[in-house]
């Protein structure tokens, strides 16, 4: 395998406010919980678990000119992320809540300054790296009207570069708003696209993973189907089904653990990795994530 080029990676910077629950969430009463704030956004988590895995990376995204939009820069340039980050005046940084329970998470999002990513910061981002030889694009911004078109001109000026592209679907409900057909338009011909289950069956149909993954190689030419405990499922136009088991950990807090399993994936992928090899690093990761509380990884 060889050192991956620098990759870029496109979306949201948010603050997460993780709440990790004692037990059920009494509705109208109170519940225990282990409460943290911290950096969070799905491309800005993904971006971080890149760095730790040694390779170079850029971040392009937004945050307000607030004291929560310079925290989570600096927190990120700690992280050994290159900042390509917008301070936009007038806007918060986006804030995410986090309720976390039984191996599973609720979100209550602002995606704030988020919303206001430029196409024209995209291109003077992606234009001041030319080292770059990959694109990853967070859906989320491409699911908001406010930043779609800063997502399409990623996606189209990446093309333009010879850069190789991947999407991360990043959730069912947003999806099912914009409606498959549509979504699919967006992402055609991307080089992998990386969904979880709920949105495999949102884009492809109450399928076998195998089978959603297959539909799904009509429109891009890999596709990972993310399944949690259950493992994940490669599926691409030129070679046979391949299938990993998830690691066995404790559960602690599931947020991030599929942009740490997207890191591993890229990182490995990208590296010259066989479809066997970067699944097991993705699911390397993922485990690691879920064993800890937080989005990012741990120093």
């Amino acid at each position: 395998m060889t050192r991956p080029a620098r990759v870029v990676v496109v979306g949201d910077v948010i603050t997460d406010v993780v709440a990790v629950l004692s037990g059920p969430l009494a509705a109208g009463s109170d519940t225990g919980a282990e409460i943290s704030f911290g950096g969070g956004g799905q491309a800005a988590n993904t971006a971080a678990w890149i760095a730790a895995q040694g390779v170079t990376v850029t971040l392009v995204g937004a945050v307000g000119d607030d004291d929560a939009g310079r925290d989570r820069v600096a927190e990120l340039d700690h992280a050994g992320v290159d900042c390509a980050v917008e301070r936009v005046v007038g806007a918060a940084t986006g804030t995410v809540i986090v309720l976390a329970s039984d191996g599973e998470r609720t979100m209550v999002t602002s995606r704030g300054a988020n919303l206001a990513l430029s196409a024209e910061h995209v291109e003077k981002a992606l234009a001041a790296v030319p080292d770059a030889g990959h694109l990853h694009l967070s859906a989320y911004t491409l699911l908001d009207a406010g930043s779609r078109g800063a997502g399409l001109r990623a996606l189209a000026a990446a093309r333009e570069r010879g850069l190789t592209t991947s999407v991360d679907a990043a959730s069912a409900a947003p999806l099912r708003r914009v409606g498959a057909r549509t979504f699919l338009g967006w992402v055609r011909d991307v080089d992998l696209l990386l969904v979880n289950a709920d949105e495999a069956t949102v884009l492809a149909g109450g399928l076998d993973p195998a089978a959603q993954g297959r539909a799904l190689s009509a429109t891009a030419r890999r596709v990972v189907v993310k399944r949690g405990a259950a493992g994940a499922v490669w599926v691409d136009r030129t070679t046979p089904v391949c299938a990993a088991a998830a690691r066995r950990v404790a559960v602690v807090d599931v947020t991030g653990a599929g942009d740490a399993f997207a890191a591993g994936l890229l990182t490995a992928w990208l590296a010259g990795a066989s479809p066997t090899a970067a699944l097991s690093r993705a699911t390397d990761l993922g485990a690691l994530a879920v064993s800890t509380a937080g989005a990012r990884p741990q120093p």
